[in-house]
């Protein structure tokens, strides 16, 4: 799976680098929200978790799905994880994948484009369903970055 029109064409910046943001929501919108990861991390410079739930919640769901991520909102509401966010990663384009009306509010109140889960894994063609996990068969190489 390579970038699709949806990200590329949305307010395109010159030089295709972006943070990528999925809501917690979203990823349990996603069979396989590790997969999405790796092809998210193809035409993404930054991919990361925002949340409102608590932090162990978010890295549970990380760990248990295998997913690397640069950032993660923390304890901290969408909004504050926003501008956090765009603090610390530097990039033309800001996108956030979520699920509800809430969500694109928070997004686009904070100079985030937002673009629904259904939408985005049909532009990606990542396979919408509940988060399978992957078993240790399924790892084809080690992890170093995992305790």
């Amino acid at each position: 799976m390579l970038a699709t029109p949806i990200f590329q064409d949305m307010d395109a910046d010159a030089d295709g680098e972006m943070t990528l943001a999925f809501d917690l929501d979203a990823l349990q919108h996603l069979a396989h929200p590790d997969a999405v990861f790796t092809d998210a991390r193809q035409w993404s410079k930054y991919v990361g978790i925002v949340s409102d739930e608590p932090t162990y919640v978010v890295t549970n769901f990380a760990r248990k799905h295998r997913i690397r991520q640069d950032f993660f909102s923390g304890p901290r509401g969408r909004a504050e994880s926003f501008e956090t966010i765009k603090d610390q990663f530097d990039t033309p384009r800001y996108v956030y994948v979520g699920t509800d009306d809430a969500a694109a509010e928070a997004a686009t109140a904070n100079g985030w484009e937002y673009l629904d889960v259904e939408a985005a894994a049909d532009a990606a063609e990542w396979t919408l369903g509940d988060p399978e996990v992957p078993s240790a068969a399924d790892e084809s190489e080690t992890r170093d970055d995992w305790p």
